[in-house]
């Protein structure tokens, strides 16, 4: 059984997209790693990637080739300093040259030596093929970047035998239904469950360590989000809003730092509008951010990293002022395990499903999450997470000029209100008048997925991508 951790689910990286920047990322990384292994990367004097399917169609407005200089420079998503990028791609771009594993000059033309090939290879609609000529011939592999920043090689992930970690959890988790029963024979909360998964892997120390790094790293990209104005890249002249809305909600309470600040959002003013408002402020501000290829979280992609931390927040602020690091882990925790059964049973790459496969998800994570720190049970918190996907099936994927700006960045605002909503509606259900289990609504999104035209899937090819061009904006 295949076996991902909440650290598999949330992930830190850079923007905009899990599966156009920061999986190509790790993939130029794997490929220097074998390259290595083969006793090559010494010998290599140039290095061409192809890009196939979703990542060639709307590779650019992702930043894809940024991300595969990237990391064949040997720069790590997780803490290169974002300052750093462009002079990184500057120096590509100038002198023709890449430092590769940042150890070895080797020639290299990004308008030559990165080729957007508009077919799809069979295995995945996110294809990349890397190929390293040295002194001996030549060595190739091919990758696909599947969503939330995983990668894989075909003859790996086609072997059953394959499996991303292997199977050492005491509690095997692959359907709602299977995590519900393990909560009932065991007598636990689902994060509870999903710790003693989480230490069959790492200490105590550790899983709370990531946990509040992963939450830091979420809270910073909200305040980054909050403080900064302007417009963000790519042509299309979005103009952020989270720092405007931010003004004029914040008060007059002085603050110095992202800790201070959360206390003083809990001194503002809680009616219905500006709650609303707030949430809508923290998930806005994430998604610029992610926009301009800033540091976020993949909750579980970067198109959707605003949901989660947006509905976190709104615990943090409006619902329970006396929240500790205990409730930030415990959130965390259901919302990694939820996040997994959707990759198990479906998908979480818009380019296989559509938008569904990342906001859908993001809101059922969150709203799971959000229902167990309000008191749900281990079955209101799946029936919370059931509904937020439930309505979200059938989004499409359709970014205006291939970027995660336009509709993805709203979008984000409404996944988090749908996810509060979810967990209010399941908190007040009764589990045994339940018509649509868990279960049966991933078994659906995957359907709907299959049957979703190709256009919709993160193609640029279909729906507000076509309805509204770059020169419309």
């Amino acid at each position: 059984m295949e076996c991902i951790s909440v650290f598999d689910m949330l992930k830190i990286g850079v923007g905009p997209s899990s599966s156009h920047t920061l999986g190509p990322w790790r993939a130029a990384e794997s490929f220097l790693k074998e390259l290595n292994e083969q006793h090559l990367l010494k010998d290599t004097t140039h290095v061409r990637i192809d890009l196939y399917g979703s990542l060639s169609l709307t590779g650019v407005g992702h930043a894809t080739d940024y991300a595969v200089m990237l990391g064949l420079s040997g720069a790590d998503p997780e803490y290169v300093p974002i300052d750093n990028i462009d002079s990184i791609i500057r120096t590509i771009n100038t002198q023709k040259t890449l430092l590769l594993a940042d150890q070895y000059n080797i020639s290299f033309n990004p308008k030559e030596d990165i080729v957007f090939n508009r077919q799809f290879l069979p295995f995945h609609a996110n294809g990349m093929k890397f190929t390293a000529t040295h002194n001996h011939g030549t060595y190739e592999s091919i990758f696909y970047s599947i969503g939330g920043g995983f990668v894989v090689k075909e003859e790996t992930a086609a072997n059953p035998e394959y499996e991303m970690i292997k199977a050492t959890f005491p509690f095997p988790i692959d359907k709602g239904t299977e995590l519900l029963a393990f909560c009932k024979a065991e007598g636990k909360s689902i994060s509870e469950i999903v710790l003693e998964n989480e230490r069959s892997l790492r200490s105590d120390e550790e899983i709370q360590k990531e946990l509040m790094r992963i939450w830091n790293t979420m809270l910073e990209c909200i305040y980054t989000g909050c403080h900064t104005e302007g417009i963000l890249p790519g042509g299309l002249n979005v103009r952020r809003r989270a720092y405007d809305l931010h003004q004029n909600l914040k008060g007059d309470l002085p603050y110095s730092n992202p800790n201070e600040w959360l206390q003083t959002i809990r001194k503002t003013k809680v009616y219905f509008r500006q709650i609303l408002k707030w949430v809508s402020c923290f998930a806005l501000a994430v998604n610029e951010v992610n926009a301009a290829l800033g540091r976020v979280v993949t909750a579980p992609t970067n198109g959707s990293a605003g949901v989660i931390p947006a509905v976190l927040m709104y615990y943090l602020v409006i619902e329970n002022h006396k929240a500790s690091d205990k409730e930030i882990q415990q959130f965390l925790l259901v919302a990694g395990e939820i996040g997994s059964i959707f990759k198990k049973g479906a998908t979480i790459s818009a380019a296989m499903g559509g938008c569904q496969a990342e906001i859908g998800v993001s809101s059922a994570m969150a709203a799971g999450a959000l229902c167990e720190l309000m008191g749900g049970s281990p079955d209101q918190v799946l029936i919370a997470a059931e509904i937020a996907m439930e309505h979200h099936l059938g989004l499409t994927c359709d970014p205006i000029a291939g970027l995660v700006q336009i509709p993805c960045i709203e979008r984000n605002t409404m996944g988090a209100l749908k996810a509060i909503n979810a967990a209010e509606l399941a908190l007040e259900t009764d589990p045994k008048n339940v018509k649509v289990p868990l279960d049966k609504v991933v078994n659906t999104m995957w359907e709907t997925a299959k049957d979703m035209n190709h256009k919709y899937k993160e193609t640029s090819e279909g729906g507000l991508a076509v309805a509204v061009s770059l020169s419309d904006c």
